[in-house]
């Protein structure tokens, strides 16, 4: 009787093939993700409480090319940055003091979005079938405004969390949704390098 090595079912997308990468290679991506994060951070438009910034597209799109691993990986690397009091938030925020304020539940949500949304793009809700790629960005931001309303509620009620951290950024989650799913379909027409 043989015992075959049990198989893991492969990314069917990965334009990065980041998967494959030397360590070097993704730490290295990991590094540009981080940085790419923090450059969405400083694109805002002034809210209150929480301002609305290209972060969510960041995230989600980092989750889509970068595969749930690695993805989920670097938004915890560019947190950790905050954490460590680098300027890489909103804003130029850093520190821990985010983390529990408004802010906190979108926060610790931006993991979870890229982990979500890379785990669905590498089972086929890509940008080689661009409406499951918005519906997987769509629901990353969903996921984010649902745990970020649910810690501002905490903090202020739930009347007032889903008026101040929901209501106002549903359409900027749709438009962010449609670029990034309008970002993945311009890679998936890419052709192929090796």
């Amino acid at each position: 009787m043989s015992h075959a090595a049990p198989t893991h079912p492969t990314p069917t997308w990965s334009p990065l093939r980041l998967d494959s990468r030397s360590r070097p290679v993704q730490l290295l991506a990991v590094l540009v993700g981080t940085m790419a994060l923090a450059l969405s951070s400083y694109v805002s438009v002034p809210m209150v409480p929480v301002p609305m910034t290209m972060q969510t597209y960041a995230v989600t799109l980092i989750g889509a090319l970068y595969g749930w691993r690695l993805g989920g990986l670097t938004v915890l690397a560019w947190l950790g940055e905050a954490a460590l009091g680098l300027p890489v938030l909103s804003g130029g925020a850093g520190g821990i003091t985010p983390f529990f304020g408004p802010t906190g539940g979108y926060l610790f949500a931006f993991p979870l979005m890229a982990v979500l949304t890379g785990w669905l793009a590498e089972r086929g809700w890509n940008g080689h079938r661009v409406v499951l790629a918005f519906c997987a960005m769509l629901m990353g931001n969903a996921l984010c405004l649902a745990l970020g309303a649910a810690w501002l509620a905490s903090l202020i009620g739930l009347a007032p969390a889903i008026a101040a951290g929901v209501t106002p950024f549903i359409l900027g989650g749709i438009v962010k949704s449609a670029l990034g799913a309008a970002t993945l379909k311009a890679l998936a027409m890419r052709p192929a390098t090796r």
